[in-house]
């Protein structure tokens, strides 16, 4: 596999601090590889990578609840949505496997396990379409003791990048939104698909837990869901400029 082409950063590096601007003013299931669609891979003639954001869960599948009963699928399309636009503000080539409330399985699909799985393996589809893109899959993380807190990278070792990608990533977090984040990147199995069986360099982001009362109230507020977004976007340049 080609690594993905860097020259395309430097043409949009004016528009990284525009970006960096809008926000600083906004307050800145286990499965196997057999069960998976495999698709061609389609060859950009450009250097630009694409970006292939996924906002987890939707529709019928609504992730975890907060604490104070909110529910992750809407807190992680809010951070997609903000995200995808500081990205296209910068001139980069953005796909999402969402961007409304809603499971993107096959039509006909019944069942709601086999909705789930065509939804599954249809995110993987685009997450595995392209040569030369980049993946985040964007979730909120949820723990039985409500003390734990902060973000958390998943990675594993189908490409790699990957890890380097997840180091990046959760140093931003540290950097920007959370200097008191003690949490290491971890090694994912099949319990994360879309993680595990993407061929492209692809992070999974637990921006945070929504078993915490503190961090539960951030997310769901726009500020904050922003800052979060940002963050992801200086991880996604730095590992594009290294």
């Amino acid at each position: 596999m080609k690594s993905i082409s860097k020259k395309f950063v430097g043409k949009a590096i004016c528009l990284v601090f525009a970006v960096g601007i809008i926000s600083t003013t906004i307050l800145f299931s286990g499965r196997d590889r057999d069960n998976a669609v495999t698709v061609s891979k389609t060859y950009n003639d450009s250097d630009k990578p694409i970006i292939i954001l996924d906002a987890g869960h939707g529709g019928m599948d609504g992730g975890c609840t907060s604490i104070n009963g909110d529910v992750e699928k809407g807190i992680n399309l809010n951070i997609l949505l903000a995200l995808r636009d500081m990205l296209r503000v910068s001139g980069y080539d953005v796909e999402v496997t969402r961007d409304t409330d809603k499971s993107i399985h096959d039509k006909g699909i019944e069942g709601i396990a086999n909705q789930k799985s065509s939804d599954m393996d249809n995110r993987l589809a685009l997450f595995n379409k392209y040569e030369n893109a980049l993946c985040i899959s964007i979730h909120q993380n949820q723990f039985t003791d409500s003390k734990y807190s902060g973000a958390q990278m998943f990675y594993s070792a189908s490409n790699h990048e990957n890890e380097r990608l997840a180091g990046i990533m959760q140093n931003k977090f540290v950097e920007l939104l959370q200097p008191g984040n003690k949490r290491e990147i971890k090694l994912c199995g099949k319990e994360l698909f879309l993680c595990y069986f993407s061929e492209n360099p692809t992070v999974m982001v637990e921006c945070g837990f929504l078993s915490n009362p503190d961090e539960a109230s951030l997310l769901v507020t726009e500020e904050y869901q922003h800052k979060v977004a940002f963050t992801i976007y200086s991880g996604i340049n730095e590992f594009l400029n290294e």
